[in-house]
């Protein structure tokens, strides 16, 4: 079995894009609440834009992209899983609806014996 380790190395120009897409959010939102004077339509147009512009800038670092990798790599293995046909997934919930009614039952049979026992044989309260 191989050992070997990936090893990522981010460049500089990565890691001031990344500083820059965190600083447009806080820039968002203290502009949002800095342009409370100016009216609700610019404070939100403010907001959004800073927010729009922050989530291109993440998307243009290393990080942002490996993780459109990761998402269509995901979406790639959701496209193979084989779905159950309707009478499959009816019965399975019909197993797992019956099952947790004959776990419920026993554990409510098993609550009131160790309640039995201990309450009316070794203490002796009477309800």
């Amino acid at each position: 079995m191989s050992s070997a380790q990936i090893e990522t190395v981010f460049s500089t120009a990565d890691k001031a894009k990344l500083a820059a897409a965190l600083a447009l959010v806080v820039a968002a939102v203290v502009a949002f609440y800095a342009l409370s004077a100016q009216g609700g339509l610019v404070q939100w147009a403010a907001l959004l834009g800073c927010l729009l512009l922050g989530v291109v800038v993440f998307f243009t670092s290393m990080h942002g992209r490996q993780l459109v990798g990761f998402g269509r790599d995901a979406w790639r293995e959701v496209q193979k899983v084989v779905w159950p046909a309707r009478k499959e997934a009816m019965q399975m919930t019909a197993y797992v609806f019956g099952f947790v009614f004959l776990m419920a039952l026993f554990l409510w049979v098993t609550d009131k014996t160790i309640e039995w026992v201990f309450y009316d044989l070794i203490l002796g309260w009477k309800k």
